[in-house]
């Protein structure tokens, strides 16, 4: 938005158009109040009506329309932004400029705790994983530290995952994910690009899952955050993070990694809300955990459970880690 100002010129007039599933668009809105510019966001009628309303309290002109992000991408641009000789797009995740700002993180990162083995981020359009992936190559890592990357998606938004798996960029019938913040048909095409490499490794949880992700993290952490990103936190709970970046490893090799989650997207989400995760969602998941775990016994891996075996497997900040177990 800050270079739509300087290439157009602080004195023509200029209105933003932002189609989001939410938080781009509120990001964009806060942005424009700033510039002291006006604003008009399309988004989904899967939206919350929570969400809806932060947009209307900030002053912005919001509209609802289609399923998914795409259908209102489509509608904003026929209906508004096409109408509108001053009109500036202010794309979600698919633009050159969202991926250099996104890079910036790298730098933080750096600055707050030098070195690290792995980041773990979620993927909606893929504008905050393509930034991440920018960054690291702009520093050679993949190369001089040999980073891995960990993109993690809600089944029913898995655009990314779907693709690799099948070797083609797709678009999705539809978005059935309760993550409607991850909720692009398909991602942008640099991030398809980006996944491509062996550095990077895509996964797809379920709905569950991700909420208890979300309701775990409120729980030890005191922080809010909605299931778009419970996503990627629940890996830390569930033991992939050492199925992906650990395999081998013994478990004094595991505790000196130090990897990255990206943690981000807590507009969507009360207090209430986490509360019906619990209720809906923590027997699935224990379920599906038992499950998991049968059939890695079965493949010759067993993963602790917490409430089974909490006084073997703690490690230093007292959560328990996964155990490899030899094939019998």
């Amino acid at each position: 938005m800050l270079k739509a100002i300087k290439s157009h010129g602080p004195s023509k007039p200029i209105h933003f158009y932002c189609s989001s599933g939410g938080n781009a668009g509120l990001a964009c809105v806060n942005a424009a109040i700033a510039l002291n510019k006006p604003a008009t966001i399309v988004v989904p009628v899967t939206t919350s009506a929570l969400m809806v309303g932060k947009l209307k309290t900030l002053g912005a002109n919001v509209h609802q329309h289609g399923a998914s992000w795409l259908e209102a991408d489509t509608y904003l641009h026929a209906e508004f932004l096409d109408k509108d000789p001053n009109g500036v797009y202010v794309p979600p995740f698919d633009h050159e400029d969202i991926w250099e700002g996104a890079a910036t993180l790298v730098e933080e990162i750096d600055q707050e705790i030098g070195h690290y083995d792995a980041i773990v981020c979620n993927v909606g359009g893929g504008g905050l994983f393509a930034g991440i992936m920018e960054g690291l190559e702009r520093r050679k890592y993949f190369r001089r530290k040999n980073i891995q990357v960990l993109a993690v998606e809600t089944k029913g938004a898995d655009s990314l995952t779907q693709s690799i798996a099948k070797g083609e960029h797709i678009t999705l019938p539809e978005i059935t994910s309760i993550a409607t913040s991850l909720g692009a048909r398909k991602v942008a095409k640099q991030a398809y690009m980006w996944a491509q490499r062996e550095e990077v490794t895509c996964l797809a949880l379920s709905d569950a899952e991700a909420a208890m992700g979300s309701v775990r993290f409120a729980d030890d952490e005191r922080f809010l955050v909605e299931v778009a990103c419970g996503v990627s936190i629940a890996t830390v709970y569930d033991g992939r993070l050492r199925q992906i970046f650990g395999k081998g490893m013994s478990d004094d090799q595991w505790k000196c990694q130090r990897i990255v989650v990206v943690v981000c997207g807590g507009n969507n989400v009360t207090l209430d809300i986490l509360e019906g995760y619990r209720e809906k969602y923590a027997k699935v998941v224990e379920v599906d955990r038992q499950a998991e775990s049968l059939l890695q016994a079965q493949n010759g891996v067993r993963w602790v459970d917490r409430k089974m075996d909490e006084s073997k497997t703690k490690d230093e900040s007292g959560y328990l880690m996964p155990m490899e177990m030899p094939r019998p």
